[in-house]
């Protein structure tokens, strides 16, 4: 009786492709949920770089503390309070009434001198005998009391200082006409724009509803970062349960790849450096009031990835679009790149090409994947940057008297860069995974 022997090879063992089937599915809803929060996390980023574009456009220095106009306004203000509201106290009435005595006993005095003093023609000679007969000097002082009181109610009257008060007026008004800078025009224009794309009627009604619509883009757009970082974390965490199933390796690491080029592009897209130097509050003592300005915009830059690769190279200097095109190589081409070449070899990438290529692309190409290089490169540029401005807004703090001055350095790094390391420790994380597939499995057969 001949024994026949069941070789596996040649009776290979039916795959299950259900399993597979309904993890590729699972992972796709997965999938759909990062992309999802990603997509929504873009959005709020942009829409939160374009509302604190257009407040610090509003709230520009140009506009303000340098505006020659707004000064104007500002001092217009202060003195037409000062002469609308001005009065004479009790006190000031007294010193003023001794003043005018002071003044009208010296006027006697200087007449009676005059009059009195030796004269050589008959006609002076006459005059004086006249003043002398007919003139009581201390009668004259008597009624300088009366005669000053009568002037001080008459010049404290009501009619006397209404008239003085638009006198006064007048000339704060015609010096306030002749002092223009030409920006007047373009702050109204500036400032009816914004007014009007966001619906409110004045500066106060802005900057409320600017403060309320960023506190709420944030939370939302940490809520979406948290989404997105926890559809990556099952992804993840999958591999754990997943371990020793070795046939449902291959769609696994392809879906995760594909999670990792969601991250990798809301990464490099999304805002990652926000440069915000502002002078919080001028105040200017100037007739007991005080002149203020606040939140006077410095400078104000939003950038990405993306966006400071696309302004190197959109510059003149040829080293400039040297160094754009190498970021955009190495920051955003390669890691792609990279992933794709994965793919292909996890999936028997003999069908595709040459195994060296490939082999290459996925492994040997790590080198010069500058990603973790770059995130390296914008912490160091962020704290190097965030100390120059400190030291430099340090330098405008001013406390005197009269002025006062109040710097702030609300420059941060966003949760788009954020997003980008996240990116990077999880390409670690699927270098190793796919070196030991690559160990485990050795080269697709034909």
């Amino acid at each position: 009786m001949t024994t026949t022997t069941h070789n596996p090879k040649n009776n290979p063992v039916k795959k299950n492709w259900l399993a597979p089937f309904a993890l590729i599915t699972a992972l796709s809803l997965l999938l759909m949920g990062e992309a999802y929060f990603g997509y929504r996390f873009h959005q709020l980023s942009y829409e939160q770089k374009r509302i604190k574009e257009d407040y610090s456009l509003s709230n520009n220095i140009t506009f303000g503390i340098f505006s020659v106009d707004r000064w104007g306004e500002k001092i217009s203000a202060v003195v037409d309070r000062r002469v609308k509201g001005f009065r004479l106290t009790a006190k000031q009435k007294i010193e003023m009434r001794k003043g005018i005595e002071k003044e009208l006993h010296g006027l006697v005095n200087k007449a009676v001198s005059e009059v009195t003093k030796p004269q050589k023609t008959l006609g002076g000679k006459l005059k004086k005998l006249a003043f002398n007969s007919f003139v009581d000097v201390d009668e004259l002082h008597a009624q300088v009391p009366s005669f000053a009181k009568t002037i001080v109610t008459k010049i404290t009257s009501q009619a006397s200082l209404n008239r003085l008060k638009n006198v006064a007026a007048s000339k704060v008004d015609e010096l306030e006409e002749q002092t223009y800078d030409s920006t007047d025009t373009t702050i109204t224009t500036v400032e009816h724009n914004i007014y009007q794309k966001y619906h409110v009627a004045g500066a106060t009604a802005y900057n409320r509803l600017v403060e309320a619509k960023l506190a709420q883009i944030k939370q939302d757009t940490f809520q979406c970062a948290l989404g997105m970082l926890g559809c990556v974390a099952i992804a993840l965490m999958l591999w754990l349960f997943l371990r020793k199933r070795v046939q449902l390796h291959v769609p696994l690491f392809i879906m995760s790849l594909l999670f990792a080029v969601v991250l990798l592009t809301v990464g490099v897209t999304s805002p990652i450096i926000e440069v915000d130097a502002r002078i919080k509050t001028l105040e200017f003592a100037l007739l007991g009031d005080k002149i203020a300005f606040t939140n006077q915009v410095l400078f104000f830059q939003s950038k990405s990835i993306l966006g400071i690769i696309g302004t190197l190279i959109e510059q003149p200097k040829p080293d400039a679009v040297l160094v754009g095109a190498l970021l955009l190589l190495f920051v955003v081409v390669l890691p792609l790149l990279r992933i794709v070449a994965r793919g292909v070899h996890v999936s028997c990438g003999h069908l595709f090409g040459s195994q060296k290529m490939l082999r290459f692309l996925a492994f040997d190409l790590g080198k010069w994947d500058m990603a973790d290089v770059m995130v390296v490169g914008i912490a160091m540029t962020y704290i190097g940057l965030n100390g120059i401005l400190k030291s430099q807004l340090s330098g405008l703090n001013v406390e005197t008297g009269a002025l006062k001055t109040v710097t702030v350095n609300n420059s941060a790094l966003q949760l788009g860069f954020f997003i980008f390391v996240a990116y990077v420790a999880y390409a670690k994380v699927l270098s190793f995974i796919v070196k030991r597939i690559d160990e485990r499995n050795g080269s697709c057969e034909q």
